[in-house]
């Protein structure tokens, strides 16, 4: 069975607990996950200063490699993943192939932004509704919609990383490596 691959995209201003929590989960899953900077150098400030070596930079990704984008939230990380012309591009490219795209906190403003929430259920963080254009707001911690996956924000980035999990591997795999992290 061919392992799925994920690329987490960091811009400065990313939020750390997402993309961290978003990354260690994975990994234990045993999904082959890399960081991809779009910053266009490989350490990546987070909003609360804390640099990351990001894995490789955007423009040496080959995107037909790739099975899941999923972009951290946090400001003004968000804000410079939207304005990213080249991610913007892979994302319309992989919504139309109907490949699975998560975004946490304020990110999935990018997705709002793109047109491609419409009629779809997606949450955020408080105060960024107002630009998941088109989508049906749910306010719920995690949402599922088609290849669409999104989270609330930094609480509840363990909840959103299992949902991927559950939504990668399956339910009963999801549920026991909950049960290993000690996540109720």
């Amino acid at each position: 069975m061919k392992k799925v691959s994920i690329a987490v995209h960091l811009a400065d201003g990313f939020e750390e607990i997402e993309a961290v929590a978003i990354i260690d989960v994975l990994r234990r899953a045993g999904l082959d996950v890399k960081t991809i900077s779009v910053a266009g150098k490989t350490e990546v400030t987070g909003s609360h200063q804390i640099k990351v070596i990001a894995d490789e930079l955007f423009e040496n990704i080959d995107y037909e490699t790739i099975d899941m984008i999923i972009l951290p939230g946090g400001m003004p990380g968000s804000k410079n993943l939207n304005e990213h012309a080249g991610l913007r591009e892979q994302i319309l490219n992989f919504n139309e192939k109907g490949k699975y795209l998560g975004a946490i906190c304020a990110a999935p403003l990018v997705f709002g932004n793109l047109g491609i929430l419409k009629d779809k259920k997606a949450t955020c963080y408080p105060g960024y509704e107002n630009q998941l254009h088109g989508a049906v707001v749910t306010g719920e911690n995690t949402e599922v919609s088609g290849n669409i996956i999104t989270g609330k924000g930094a609480g509840v980035a363990i909840d959103f990383a299992l949902k991927i999990v559950e939504t990668l591997k399956g339910e009963p795999f999801a549920t026991e490596l909950a049960r290993k992290m000690i996540v109720d």
